[in-house]
């Protein structure tokens, strides 16, 4: 029989979701049938797979040893890291970091390391602030994803409560995301509203876009106010009103002002014409307006934003 505290990172959340994360990997029903059989008790009790767990609650589990090995192999890559952050802002909850273009920010097939989060995770264990041997679920997590060739501003949670409120005000729409872009051409209307249904090729990677309704079509929605025009290009504002795959690329293609550098949604011609290799797009400000209190409302109407963005000169 092992105990295991809950501790503030933990509590918030329903037993079977933690105990998903606690061990490294034990089968669905073991754990069901663990906690329907009093195998897992709650402060010595039954409990229920919906109990939401508290600060300093106990957990008694009678279950076999093999699972115990809590961590994945994975979990430590960012020990031997020399973290590389580019801090936008930082305080005791969360952290913008600003991404390189080229940088993944999760694992995939084509990186297992070297990504954003591996970097953050070190960056806050050798300041002190993240400790895996602490924790029995939690570690710091991204709230938001861009692409690995789009840079800009990601939200870093570095605490359970934190991750869960940013990641709500993300679903209701209360942080406001800001894109600048660098498109083939001249707008004939300097600044209005893109709507229409995207529709995405998970085989190509990529999203078809549709004027009217269509099955399996989400709607996009994108503002945009030109910035400054150049001989060939004009650089955009784009705020997200939706956050569909590939939006603001495919919605800028598909009025014939593809993103600068884009291979996949513009041409190879263009882009070696101008010189450039990746997307003109960067994810550059910010904005937090929540419509209730909470434990971050000291954020809320507050703007962040990246001062030196590339392709804007």
């Amino acid at each position: 029989m092992k105990k295991v505290v809950i501790k503030k990172n933990d509590s918030g959340q329903r037993l079977d979701k933690f105990l998903f994360k606690f061990f490294a990997s034990i089968p669905a029903s073991m754990v069901y049938k663990g906690i329907r059989k009093k195998r897992i008790k709650v402060n010595g009790k039954k409990s229920e797979n919906g109990y939401m767990l508290r600060e300093g609650d106990v957990l008694e589990l009678y279950i076999n040893d093999e699972f115990f090995e809590t961590k994945k192999p994975s979990d430590d890559a960012f020990r031997d890291i020399v973290p590389d952050v580019r801090v936008v802002y930082e305080d005791e909850n969360i952290l913008l970091a600003d991404k390189r273009a080229g940088v993944s920010v999760h694992e995939d097939e084509t990186e297992g390391k070297n990504t954003l989060i591996n970097h953050i995770k070190a960056y806050l264990y050798q300041k002190g602030e993240y400790n895996p041997d602490e924790e029995n679920s939690f570690a710091p997590a991204l709230c938001n994803r861009i692409d690995r060739n789009t840079a800009g501003i990601v939200i870093a949670a570095k605490n359970a409560a934190a991750l869960r409120i940013i990641n709500e005000k993300i679903r209701c729409r209360e942080i406001e995301k800001y894109y600048l872009c660098l498109v083939k051409g001249h707008l004939k209307q300097k600044e209005g509203t893109l709507k229409s249904y995207m529709v995405k090729n998970e085989t190509q990677n990529r999203v078809y876009v549709h004027d009217r309704p269509v099955e399996g079509g989400k709607t996009a929605v994108t503002k945009y106010r030109v910035i400054k025009e150049n001989e060939l290009t004009s650089l955009v504002e784009a705020e997200l009103l939706t956050g569909r795959t590939h939006q603001i690329r495919a919605h800028f293609a598909s009025i014939g002002h593809p993103l600068a550098g884009d291979g996949k949604y513009g041409t190879n011609e263009f882009n070696k014409k101008i010189g450039m290799k990746h997307q003109a797009l960067y994810s550059y400000k910010l904005k937090f307006a929540f419509s209730d209190e909470n434990e971050l409302s000291y954020l809320n109407g507050k703007s962040f934003q990246v001062e030196n963005v590339p392709f804007a000169d």
